[in-house]
């Protein structure tokens, strides 16, 4: 989706961002990513992205794994900042809400501050490449991609629109499944932070591989 700003490098974005937590969630530059918002401490954050005219949101997960505070978990380190480019309120306190990816990001530090949800001062310059859109697709694999992703659905009996899947360039295709896949967060980590789209995309076949084979030996074609 077409966003109204352009951001055309690191430099433009803020260096302090309002971090959404949130276990298995991964956005991707480019990506969009539904959200439906009702804590308070988050109706307060997405009032204050649209007050400030950046309309911005970085998406992060918490490495539960390695917290000892569960009401609080540490970050993982890698994470993805969007913009909110559709909203519109439920009628019961809600806001139903799109992000639109723009660029991955690493945590320099979290801020101590006054706000119920938490914010980071992030470096988006080690992923400087995320502004270039479509960088590095022609490198992806895309008949392999295409090959598991037949093999993932004959296994859990699903369909698809393989006329948009058949468009859709390599960037968009590879992202998109990657953002929908049933995985847990130590693989949505994996893919978020692949060096390249490539690399993203090796990634989502070897996991699925994985994964059809567990079903295959198990005799269990359902999702986990």
């Amino acid at each position: 989706m077409p966003i109204n700003a352009e951001y055309r490098g690191p430099g433009e974005l803020p260096e302090v961002i309002r971090v959404f937590p949130l276990p298995g969630a991964l956005l991707l530059p480019r990506g969009q990513m539904p959200l439906n918002i009702f804590e308070p401490r988050y109706l307060a954050m997405v009032d204050d992205a649209l007050r400030d005219g950046h309309r911005l949101i970085g998406m992060i997960q918490p490495d539960v794994a390695h917290s000892r505070d569960e009401a609080r978990p540490v970050l993982f380190r890698v994470g993805c900042v969007g913009r909110i480019t559709q909203l519109a309120e439920s009628g019961d306190g809600r806001y139903i809400l799109e992000l639109t990816g723009i660029a991955r990001f690493k945590v320099v530090e979290e801020l101590t501050v006054l706000t119920a949800y938490r914010q980071c001062k992030v470096d988006f310059f080690s992923y400087a490449d995320d502004f270039v859109a479509r960088k590095g697709e022609e490198e992806v694999d895309r008949q392999a991609l295409l090959e598991v992703l037949t093999d993932f659905l004959e296994a859990n009996n699903l369909k698809v629109d393989w006329e948009g899947i058949e468009s859709a360039p390599n960037e968009a295709l590879v992202n998109a499944l990657a953002m929908m896949s049933p995985y847990g967060p130590a693989e949505k980590q994996a893919m978020l932070e692949a060096q390249n789209l490539k690399t993203r995309a090796e990634i989502l076949i070897a996991v699925t591989e994985m994964d059809l084979a567990k079903k295959r030996t198990s005799g269990d074609t359902g999702l986990q």
